[in-house]
C-alpha cells in the first residue's frame, strides 16, 4: 500500500464534514490548479456509493473516481473499496486542536508509485489548505 498524510489545523467534525460532503469535495479534490472537480456525490455509509469527476479544466480528459464504502466511523476512519477492486483507508486522527490525516491506498499498475503518491499526497495538501482557510 501507498500512504500519504497530513496534519490538519482544525477540529476533527470540521475536517470530516469537509471531506465528506461533495459541496466541499468539489472545491478541494484536485492535485493542480489546471484540474477540477465538477460533480461529486457521496452516500456515506457500509454499502454506499460514492463518486466524483475529475477533469482537467481545458477539458482534454476526465475520469470518474467511485467506489463503495466498507467501514465508516464517524469522525475516526472510512474504508472503502474502488470501482477497480483497489482499497483504500483513511484515518482521522483527532489531536486536539489538529488532526492527523492518514490515507493508504492500493497502487494501480497504470503510473509508478512515486507518481501515484505525490498525486494523492498534491489532493491531501489542498484539502488541508481548504479546510484551514474555511470558516464553517
Amino acid at each position: 500500500m501507498i500512504t500519504v498524510q497530513n496534519t490538519i489545523n482544525a477540529s476533527v467534525e470540521k475536517v470530516w464534514e469537509l471531506w465528506t460532503a461533495p459541496k466541499h469535495i468539489t472545491k478541494w479534490n484536485n492535485a493542480s490548479e489546471d484540474w477540477h472537480t465538477p460533480f461529486a456525490e457521496n452516500d456515506l455509509k457500509v454499502g454506499g456509493k460514492f463518486k466524483s469527476t475529475m477533469a482537467a479544466k481545458d477539458g482534454s480528459m476526465s475520469f470518474d473516481f467511485e467506489g463503495e464504502y466498507t467501514e465508516v466511523e464517524k469522525n475516526s476512519s472510512i474504508k472503502y473499496k474502488m470501482a477497480d477492486g483497489r482499497h483504500v483507508e483513511i484515518i482521522f486522527e483527532n489531536r486536539g486542536d489538529n488532526v492527523k490525516v492518514t490515507e493508504s491506498f492500493d497502487p494501480e499498475t497504470e503510473n509508478s508509485e512515486a507518481l501515484q503518491q505525490q498525486g494523492w499526497q498534491a489532493i491531501l495538501d489542498n484539502f488541508k489548505k481548504y479546510v484551514e482557510n474555511s470558516t464553517l
